[in-house]
């Protein structure tokens, strides 16, 4: 068994054993009043600066393909035009693009989290103290459908952390990028104690301490929704609970990161050292190592449906973990976050 197999079995394994899933898929190979929306039939975008642009149809995205089939059709002598239905409204997939100081982030209407989100880091970032948690509060995104849209109530009570995806502490650079993260379509729910307030928030440590060595860090971050085995009938399913009152808020199984840590040769054109993991939602111990859930980035994509480095070429592509080493800061950290916690603060994420 290879190495890069190896390390995908490992990369979804925890004390709770999730150990085969990924493994399947390696194998093969803004106050917001001010923010614009622009709307097509595939996505919306939402940024900066004032204004909402008015929806546009379905039948301008698909204005060649209503001439062109029916032409086609028409020479066929074919007696149907699927595409007419696009009069009527074009059903989707939509994904809600927000761009927002902090992040940029793609929800996912259907399973009402984000399928993925960005943020960039770096030493500066990181060093400035213009914006304070105490100052943020959670909030539902209202630039997402109502009734696509993640609730506050969703979480109450539910048993899960409201999980963000891009931290908080990474985001201190300001008061409004603070605030930017804070967004319910930054969050996912995850597993508190053992997994978002433990082992994750030590991840996510160990990506801002990323910083001392690289000038410039990218990250992706998002969840993941894998398959387990049965013991029962050995099949593979899909399994994750809803959260909510109608139930609408998957649980992921999994969550990922894709880094690209850039140094000063990056920018014109040297290489980039990228890591993927991926980590079960669920309680891990905290001795155990961060390269156990290091995966190939082809695993995150093909897992995930999504493409993360299509325009860097191989050559220009370096393994994080072996040009910088890849451990947990563990003890450092709990004792920074039991001392915020005595201040009358919370999880720094």
């Amino acid at each position: 068994m290879s190495k890069s197999t190896l390390a995908v079995i490992a990369a979804v394994s925890a004390a709770t054993g999730a150990a085969v899933t990924a493994a399947m898929y390696s194998l093969r190979s803004s106050d917001k009043k001010t923010t614009e929306i622009i709307t097509t039939s595939t996505k919306t975008l939402i940024k900066p600066p004032v204004g909402a642009a008015a929806p546009v149809s379905a039948s301008q995205v698909f204005s060649s393909t209503r001439t062109a089939v029916p032409a086609a059709a028409a020479a066929l002598n074919a007696p149907v035009n699927p595409a007419g239905l696009f009069e009527y409204g074009f059903p989707g997939p939509v994904s809600d693009i927000a761009s927002r100081q902090a992040l940029i982030s793609s929800f996912d209407r259907r399973l009402r989290n984000p399928q993925w989100v960005v943020e960039h880091i770096t030493p500066a970032s990181l060093a400035a103290r213009d914006g304070d948690r105490k100052n943020s509060a959670f909030r539902e995104d209202d630039m997402v459908p109502d009734k696509f849209r993640a609730k506050l109530k969703d979480y109450f009570r539910s048993g899960y952390d409201r999980g963000h995806q891009v931290p908080a502490a990474d985001c201190k650079w300001s008061q409004q990028a603070m605030d930017d993260t804070f967004y319910l379509t930054n969050m996912c729910p995850q597993v508190g104690e053992g997994f978002n307030r433990d082992y994750w928030a030590h991840f996510e440590d160990f990506c801002r301490r990323l910083t001392n060595t690289y000038p410039s860090v990218r990250i992706v971050t998002g969840p993941l929704y894998l398959p387990r085995r049965d013991p029962q009938d050995n099949k593979f399913y899909v399994r994750y609970e809803v959260i909510g009152n109608p139930p609408n808020v998957a649980v992921p199984t999994h969550f990922y990161k894709v880094i690209f840590a850039e140094d000063a040769k990056s920018a014109a054109g040297g290489p980039v050292a990228i890591g993927a993991f991926v980590l079960p939602n669920a309680p891990i111990p905290n001795e155990k190592p961060i390269t156990d859930f290091e995966v190939p980035v082809e695993a995150v994509e093909r897992a995930s449906g999504l493409e993360f480095a299509t325009k860097l070429p191989v050559q220009r592509r370096k393994r994080l973990c072996a040009d910088t080493t890849c451990s947990l800061v563990i003890k450092e950290y709990a004792d920074r976050q039991k001392a915020f916690a005595k201040g009358g603060g919370s999880r720094l994420n």
